[in-house]
């Protein structure tokens, strides 16, 4: 699958309301395209998804014969996951009551259902949320990280402490470094936090269950 490649390409031009772009996806160890801000929040998620193995961009063409007419529709993302097969489309909240936005989701999810595939109608995160995802994410590169810092910070058993604790349990380490190993950790979720409220020092570390 690593040879697979979007059903369209990245399109740009004078005045478009889109900002299309590349991300780099610690899923795929590889640049997965977006066309929208939106969808680049959706890849975040994605990424950050440990269910989530295989993430593919603008995957394949939909054709369906309704109403006497052929109706064609790409959708945003193909991720494959523990429980099988997720078909995602991304779309701003007030354009869902759009009547050809609307139609062209409600077979798109009879077709994709009908594989025995989910599909999911994907809108605007919840603000702090994303922020702290767009935070984590700048320190997805395992590459970047030195392992017997993060031994350490695992050996520590910090769960149940705060993240200002958990900075001052580790020394021998420069207090910068300690602090980026540890938001690399909450990202591969070694630890958990809150992160429906914005990520701060009071934040209490927990061990996924």
């Amino acid at each position: 699958m690593k040879s697979v490649a979007p059903w369209r390409t990245l399109r740009w031009h004078e005045g478009q309301r889109h900002f299309p772009g590349f991300y780099w996806s610690a899923t795929m160890a590889d640049l997965v395209i977006y066309e929208s801000r939106l969808e680049l929040a959706r890849l975040l998620y994605a990424d950050f998804d440990q269910c989530v193995s295989w993430i593919v961009a603008q995957p394949f063409l939909l054709m369906a014969q309704i109403r006497g007419d052929t109706r064609r529709h790409v959708p945003d993302f193909l991720l494959i996951t523990n429980t099988g097969p997720v078909v995602v489309d991304v779309k701003p909240r007030k354009r869902l009551e759009v009547e050809k936005v609307a139609f062209t989701l409600a077979w798109t999810r009879d077709l994709v259902e009908e594989r025995g595939w989910r599909y999911e109608v994907w809108s605007e995160p919840p603000s702090a949320e994303l922020a702290n995802l767009r935070l984590l994410a700048g320190f997805r590169r395992d590459w970047l990280f030195d392992s017997d810092l993060l031994r350490a910070l695992i050996a520590a058993d910090l769960e149940g402490r705060t993240v200002r604790e958990a900075l001052a349990a580790v020394t021998g380490w420069p207090q910068r470094l300690v602090r980026s190993h540890l938001l690399h950790l909450l990202w591969k979720q070694v630890y958990g936090v809150d992160l429906t409220i914005m990520l701060s020092g009071d934040h209490v570390l927990e061990r996924p269950r």
